[in-house]
């Protein structure tokens, strides 16, 4: 944050419990200085639903010293060096959101409201974020390392589609400047980051950890020996299985600019190649440059995502703020309980950034969660959402893992449930049954988007939704009633949502209540 902090209102932590956000609070501390300095373009909310915090928590827990500085002033780099330059790196992400979609509507209009800015403001956070923020950084620091994350650098590491100005731009790590792109959920990348450079390993010798992305100059390319001009790219073939871990070529972003087919092919060739259990290393290059992409990230045990949301968060804005924050209002009461999908459906950006994985929390952590929420001051016995990208997927996995690493299928529910996949609901009835009956409880709502094609191979889910956690209606996300679209989407057909719709319906009516489903 750059304001000057407010006096901070009754019942809320002090400022001392939150990350640093100015030099008086480092100093507080007792520090001289920041190992890693985060630039967010959310206000800073304390909360693990905030990917900044979430980040910031997990890395101070291992020992770093971490601040924050929220939404600066991007016309002048005054803001970031308030703390001074940190002895690692500085690390960068535009937020919760793509800081276009956070601006403009499908329609292309400048919304009236930003939901992560405090008050709901607008013009707090520049376009494209991450590319203002990394050159904001290299003003400010010079040649200090430059990390870029979050959801915006990880939907755009690729030569990528871009709706708002029309056309094909290039990755988002080459337009930013940056010295490295972290893609994916970041905890484990940005660890092994951290704690290598800490041992005293030079950044620029550190190419080789999963889920991040570095430039190749021109240099590089010449001395590989390789004719980039006339580079074939690798048609990634239709086989589950792959053995060879060869670098995968796609298409040049001087290609695919101007040709949809060859842009097409190599989407399909990047997303085959985004389970962490095969995952090949990804080559793209853009003029006399190239992005090398390294595998996925391994996906989080149940252990670490424990760990992860056991971390002292505040929940709650720092207390600088004078106006509520419009997103954390709403989630301010929920609970996720698990990350990933493995719908893999086409316009949707999950799967993309979660991965195909199902990573749940026990439940002895969620409980623990549960008792945090009723030391709230606001609480009043309402859990307004259990759940994570998708409702009922929690603990669902392949049957066996060797599978699940060998598997290259892009949906696990697509065009079919797969045979290998383990739909049990049972983990999830009884997570949701413990939810309940904790003291203070009142009521547990599941606002996250039911996934009905599994909701239907378990009616005693159905009839546990309608009977406790649906407050009258019920949103679903049918997208459409035709089937040959449905199938272009990787949705399921509209006759799987007719029959969790009856189920829904039946189980409401023995449950004495009338609710409806809101498509």
């Amino acid at each position: 944050m750059s304001a000057p902090l407010q006096l901070r209102r009754k019942g809320q932590a002090p400022v001392g419990a939150f990350l640093p956000t100015t030099r008086d609070e480092l100093e507080a501390r007792g520090w001289d200085a920041l190992d890693i300095l985060l630039i967010n373009g959310d206000a800073y909310v304390d909360h693990p639903a905030f990917g900044a915090a979430l980040i910031g928590r997990f890395l101070e827990a291992r020992g770093f010293r971490v601040g924050i500085i929220s939404q600066p002033r991007w016309d002048t780099p005054e803001d970031l060096v308030q703390m001074g330059a940190p002895r690692l790196f500085v690390g960068i992400t535009a937020g919760n959101l793509d800081s276009m979609l956070n601006k403009l509507t499908a329609q292309k209009k400048v919304r009236s409201e930003d939901q992560y800015s405090p008050g709901g403001r607008v013009g707090l956070r520049p376009n494209r974020a991450t590319i203002v923020y990394a050159n904001l950084a290299r003003q400010a620091f010079g040649k200090l390392p430059i990390v870029i994350g979050g959801i915006e650098a990880s939907l755009r590491r690729i030569a990528h589609y871009d709706y708002w100005s029309d056309g094909v731009r290039r990755s988002v790590l080459l337009d930013a400047k940056a010295d490295m792109l972290i893609f994916g959920m970041g905890e484990r990348p940005v660890w092994e980051l951290a704690e290598r450079m800490r041992k005293g390993e030079a950044f620029g010798s550190i190419r080789d950890i999963r889920g991040t992305a570095f430039r190749l100059g021109k240099g590089e390319i010449i001395s590989s020996g390789q004719d980039w001009s006339n580079v074939p790219w690798e048609q990634v073939e239709a086989s589950r299985y792959v053995s060879d871990r060869r670098p995968v070529l796609l298409p040049s972003y001087d290609k695919v600019k101007d040709d949809l087919k060859l842009f097409s092919r190599m989407s399909g060739a990047f997303q085959r190649e985004t389970n962490p259990g095969n995952a090949r290393p990804l080559i793209q290059r853009h003029g006399m440059e190239a992005v090398y992409f390294n595998p996925p990230a391994e996906p989080l045990s149940e252990s670490l995502m424990d760990e992860l949301y056991d971390l002292p968060f505040q929940r709650s804005a720092h207390p600088g703020y004078s106006e509520p924050i419009p997103a954390f209002e709403t989630v301010k009461h929920s609970i996720v309980t698990m990350r990933g999908c493995f719908g893999g459906c086409s316009f949707c950006s999950i799967t993309e950034h979660e991965g195909r994985v199902i990573q749940s929390r026990s439940a002895e952590s969620v409980l623990r969660e549960v008792r945090q929420l009723r030391r709230m001051g606001d609480f009043r016995g309402v859990i307004s959402d259990v759940g994570g990208p998708t409702a009922n997927m929690y603990q669902m996995r392949c049957r066996e893992e060797k599978i699940e690493k060998a598997c290259r299928r892009l949906s696990c529910v697509h065009p079919g449930v797969c045979e290998n996949l383990v739909t049990d609901h049972a983990p999830l009835i009884d997570l949701l049954g413990k939810v309940r009956e904790e003291k203070g409880v009142r009521k547990v709502f599941i606002a996250s988007g039911v996934r009905y094609d599994l909701a239907e191979r378990s009616p005693e889910f159905v009839e546990q939704l309608a009977r406790h956690h649906t407050g009258g209606q019920l949103s679903v996300a049918p997208e459409h009633v035709d089937d040959a679209v449905l199938d272009k989407m990787k949705k399921p057909g509209a006759e799987s949502y007719e029959r969790f719709e009856s189920l829904f319906h039946c189980a409401s009516e023995k449950s004495g209540k009338e609710q409806h489903l809101i498509p």
